[in-house]
């Protein structure tokens, strides 16, 4: 590993602080809105205000943004996988068709399950959903650039890069199998899948299979599109279908529910 590799990883890392303070500080207000009275009563007694809960939640997501940046640049680029953090006007027009159809899909969030599951419905019909300005902020910069960071250009590259050295290591690097990236999109989709289930369980206060099913088809597929696109294109590409199916799915709801 040389010093310019790892000058190029602080460098990348450092890029992202701005986005993940933001994104983590509305994080933490929308966090705390969505909560149970009696789960803010018990923030709020070991915290003080919800001033103090956001800038925890913004010194974490800045903290899990630099480490994932910096180890996720050295990963992806021990894989082939690091493209030059720039967008080409071809490649970046497919990804707004993509990041469009992937917005409305997720908009149809509200008419499917939420026929099925009524505690999803009303998350909508609440505006909690819809009409937070910290969900809005928080869905677009750590949802589209914090979660990418640590789901596709980390975790996908830290599984494709054991993967390949525990059982493809005769493969030179720019001939890793595409089997290996596929294990590692779909493994780390179904991980980012099962990371919601907690904040899932906060918002709706049960678990039962309908709402497991959402749980793991809407973040699963999504995630396994934003890793395709990370491995097609750069993590770049996926920062904005990420943050793009939020604004797009957001928008509609905003409108129509």
């Amino acid at each position: 590993m040389t010093k310019e590799r790892l000058k190029k990883a602080a460098i990348f890392s450092l890029i992202w602080i701005p986005f993940a303070a933001i994104g983590g500080y509305f994080t933490g207000k929308y966090a705390y809105a969505s909560y149970s009275e009696d789960i803010q009563q018990m923030l709020l007694q070991q915290l003080g205000s919800i001033q103090e809960l956001a800038i925890v939640s913004m010194v974490q997501s800045v903290m899990y943004a630099v480490f994932c940046a910096f180890t996720g640049y050295l990963l992806s680029d021990a894989i082939g996988l690091m493209k030059p953090l720039a967008y080409k006007k071809e490649q970046l027009l497919k990804v707004v068709v993509i990041t469009l159809v992937c917005g409305i899909l997720f908009s149809l969030d509200y008419w499917v399950f939420g026929r099925l599951i009524p505690q999803v419905a009303e998350s909508y019909e609440s505006g909690l959903l819809v009409r937070s300005v910290d969900n809005w902020i928080a869905s677009i910069f750590y949802g589209g650039v914090v979660e990418e960071l640590l789901l596709r250009l980390f975790f996908m590259s830290l599984i494709g890069f054991g993967t390949w050295k525990i059982f493809f290591k005769k493969y030179e690097k720019d001939n890793i199998p595409a089997a290996v990236f596929v294990f590692a999109n779909v493994f780390s989709a179904l991980v980012f899948a099962a990371g919601h289930i907690p904040t899932t369980i906060s918002m709706y206060g049960s678990l039962n299979a309908w709402i497991l099913i959402r749980c793991f088809l809407i973040n699963g597929g999504l995630g396994m599109t934003f890793g395709w696109l990370y491995k097609k294109y750069g993590i770049q590409y996926a920062f904005i279908g990420h943050a793009g199916a939020h604004t797009i799915s957001k928008l509609i709801w905003l409108l129509f529910v």
